[in-house]
């Protein structure tokens, strides 16, 4: 099983989706569990302060060190743990860096808001600084969401058919070829002949040759990967 721990100031956003689906599936199943722990619940004062301003000025307000420290050791009991803190600055989050998250055994995922986390947190707890693309969400919530939602549906048992998988877009470099389905004719458009013919080695030949043109137009980054690989 995968248990995913967040830390958040905001627990009310969780499950939310996470109830239903894939999720209500891999956690009825005991593939995957989550684990919502509230930041506030570790600040000491009547005020439940969790945040103040950062030295040297600058605009926004950082999560205070010792409400978030001790928030994660009200948790966290082996340091062998992953521990993740969503982030601008981190490595980048893809399809390669989610398979490796699957063979871990807890992830802890810290959410910051307004300006981020004091950095201390990040150094004395070891803590990986993951980006999930190059743009700012208003809270590390919406952040986890996508983590999670990449890395549970990756799980062996989660998918009806984990073969599927495979075929995705970001499997070895390529994007995904076009899909079609009924009807046959629809707006003036049809189904492309290769795909009504039965020859499955001609229907592999063009969908890897239609996965291998979007790329190269759409994703020049991927393509050089694939063309470096193939």
């Amino acid at each position: 099983m995968l248990k995913t721990r967040v830390f958040t100031l905001y627990p009310d956003l969780f499950p939310g989706p996470f109830g239903t689906g894939i999720y209500k599936k891999a956690l009825q199943k005991k593939i995957w569990s989550l684990d919502v722990v509230n930041i506030r619940d570790s600040a000491k004062d009547k005020n439940k302060t969790v945040d103040d301003t950062p030295f040297g000025g600058g605009s926004g307000m950082l999560i205070k060190p010792d409400v978030l420290a001790a928030s994660m050791d009200s948790k966290i009991l082996d340091d062998h743990e992953h521990t993740i803190y969503l982030s601008p600055k981190g490595i980048k989050f893809d399809q390669s860096y989610a398979k490796k998250m699957i063979e871990k055994k807890i992830i802890n995922i810290v959410c910051g808001h307004f300006e981020g986390i004091d950095n201390r947190v990040l150094e004395n707890k070891k803590i990986e600084e993951v980006c999930i693309g190059d743009y700012v969400t208003s809270g590390g919530e919406v952040a986890a969401y996508i983590f999670i939602d990449v890395i549970v549906r990756l799980l062996p048992g989660v998918l009806g058919n984990h073969n599927s998988i495979k075929e995705e877009s970001f499997e070895n470099h390529l994007l995904e070829y076009p899909q079609y389905t009924k009807p046959q004719k629809w707006d003036g458009k049809e189904v492309p002949k290769v795909l009504l013919s039965g020859n499955h080695a001609e229907i592999k030949s063009w969908r890897l040759s239609q996965a291998e043109d979007i790329t190269r137009r759409r994703r020049p980054d991927m393509w050089r990967k694939y063309k470096k690989n193939d």
